[in-house]
């Protein structure tokens, strides 16, 4: 349809007032925003959707997240006939949030579903775990994680605890694409088949995560500075860190209480400097060793470090996975069985150190869906952590999605054993960069809003494939791994062998010198991004050195690309 007979379709359906006026009001201004909201469905993804909140087929509102919610029941009651179906649903502080979660709870309530609604803002990685706990057969999140304030968005999770994978992705689609009418949405809930969780389920969250724990007794003196970006993590990590003996934990006060409209940041994103910087001004003024923020769903955990000096360092996702597995694999006993597991865009550092350690790393598509997968097809291993470079982290297996929650309490652990020992995270990653090799990485996005920008994001992805680079700053490509159109390619001798991954829009160029470069559009938000990586063996004479060395061939890198 022509994006004005979308728009006539919307008016012409049994929509409510407010909605109505809306449109009318949109069209009427016959602007960019009309037209954006129309021109296309909202695209339900492998694990779910997430866009702007507002009116229309392309924004997040009652109806987009009707017809999901709808085609979400028709493939449980397709799949589960005749049996007792559960779903639990949890939101985060957004605005809206609430009322999607509840507008799903009747839509599935209506459906005859049982429903586990949280009672108020949880953490993602709790979802995950109720729905393990509470063996539902399916879960949803409505949650924009750290996207900008006027974004929102519904992931759906399987019986496993882990974000939906085939066949139930496209099936659970193609069920949504059947839904063609209003009328087909049983809004009117089922108030008897709708039972509220909350404090009884956050203890057996918490109990869990206590085991994975084991430095005991912690440093009392370890000062902690921790935000929640106006989001969840205020839920439940101030209270676990307080119950595992850490007495020093200072909130940023202005970013504690929930807000949707994130007053204090311009965006709610623990991979950027800016959010950190109330944190980082409160830990100055109490002399604080550690800062950490979580984004608003809590699913992911940025830290800073104070170092001798005095001053702060951020540390990115790639250097605080690297801090985590190499502890937790040095933790675990049984390191023949074990294993660990990272996204292919994430350091190959933490391949070198579980390599040398003894335990096995696999390597999976960006996304803690496919970790999961990783577990659920390894029942006879033991699975040490998981994680991705964009400050994801996952600890056991009794999450099936990057926890924050529990990733918080074992970075504040590791943090007091290295103040027992007079040393910070900064030393302990230093000594792990000596004996393995310093790996340094940089991330490289380029935003493309609305439908043009869609449009050369494609353009983009397929120039590199069409007509990929034979050398990348100087350095021949020997290397090339389009995992689209599933090739592994060994430039030198020509030889092709499968990615052995699932399809997906990611690039992957390596060269002569040793660098790698990841090129893969966004699956969350309006962006392509490139991961560049380089390495160098280091000892403590030359660190400084190879470092300053590192930097410059990273720059020279995007540089010869001219990404602009």
């Amino acid at each position: 349809m022509t994006i004005e007979e979308r728009i006539e379709s919307w008016l012409n359906s049994p929509i409510d007032e407010d909605t109505r006026k809306s449109i009318l009001h949109l069209k009427e201004q016959n602007g960019e925003e009309i037209a954006d909201s129309f021109y296309k469905d909202l695209e339900f993804g492998t694990g779910g959707m997430r866009g702007i909140m507002g009116v229309g087929p392309n924004r997040m509102n009652k109806y987009t997240i009707g017809m999901a919610t709808q085609g979400l029941s028709n493939y449980l009651l397709r799949n589960f006939e005749g049996k007792k179906i559960k779903v639990a649903i949890a939101y985060d502080n957004r605005n809206n949030s609430q009322f999607f979660a509840e507008t799903a709870a009747n839509i599935l309530s209506g459906n005859g579903i049982e429903v586990f609604l949280f009672e108020n803002l949880r953490p993602t990685p709790e979802l995950s775990f109720a729905v393990r706990n509470l063996q539902c057969q399916s879960g949803i999140v409505i949650t924009a994680s750290h996207n900008p304030r006027e974004y929102n968005g519904y992931k759906v999770y399987w019986d496993d605890g882990g974000q939906i994978l085939p066949p139930h992705d496209s099936g659970i689609i193609a069920e949504i694409r059947g839904i063609t009418k209003f009328e087909k949405i049983n809004f009117k809930g089922d108030s008897k088949l709708i039972h509220l969780l909350g404090e009884p389920m956050d203890k057996q969250y918490l109990e869990a995560i206590k085991p994975f724990t084991h430095s005991y007794p912690f440093n009392k003196n370890l000062s902690i500075v921790f935000t929640p970006l106006h989001g969840t993590g205020a839920t439940l990590i101030p209270g676990l860190l307080k119950e595992l003996g850490f007495e020093k934990v200072k909130l940023v006060k202005e970013q504690a209480e929930p807000d949707g409209d994130f007053p204090t940041v311009v965006f709610p994103n623990p991979e950027e400097a800016e959010a950190l910087s109330k944190a980082v001004e409160l830990a100055k003024e109490i002399n604080a060793d550690l800062i950490m923020a979580t984004d608003p769903d809590s699913d992911r955990v940025g830290i800073a470090v104070r170092d001798h000096e005095g001053e702060y360092h951020l540390i990115n996702g790639n250097q605080t996975g690297i801090l985590l597995l190499n502890y937790l694999i040095d933790k675990t006993k049984n390191k023949e069985n074990a294993f660990i597991a990272k996204t292919i865009v994430t350091t190959d550092l933490i391949d070198e150190i579980a390599r040398q350690k003894g335990v096995r790393c696999y390597n999976t598509l960006t996304g803690f869906k496919y970790i999961a997968e990783v577990i659920r097809k390894k029942p006879n291993e033991e699975f040490i952590a998981g994680c991705e470079e964009s400050y994801g982290y996952m600890i056991g297996d009794f999450v099936r999605d990057k926890d924050a929650v529990s990733a918080c309490a074992v970075i504040a652990e590791l943090a007091s054993a290295m103040k027992d020992k007079g040393k910070t995270l900064l030393d302990l990653l230093k000594d792990i960069y000596l004996e393995f090799g310093l790996y340094k990485e940089r991330l490289f996005t380029l935003t493309r809003k609305g439908k043009t920008g869609a449009g050369e994001i494609i353009n983009m992805m397929n120039d590199f494939r069409n007509h990929p680079p034979d050398e990348i700053n100087e350095s021949k490509v020997v290397r090339s791994v389009d995992y689209k159109e599933n090739k592994d390619v060994d430039m030198l001798t020509g030889e092709v062998n499968s990615t052995g991954q699932p399809v997906s829009d990611v690039l992957q160029f390596f060269t002569e010198d040793g660098s790698k470069i990841s090129v893969r559009p966004s699956g969350t938000e309006p962006k392509i991004k490139f991961y560049f990586s380089v390495h160098r063996a280091v000892n403590q004479e030359n660190f400084s050195e190879i470092s300053h060395s590192l930097d410059n061939q990273l720059d020279d890198i995007i540089k010869s690309l001219k990404l602009k």
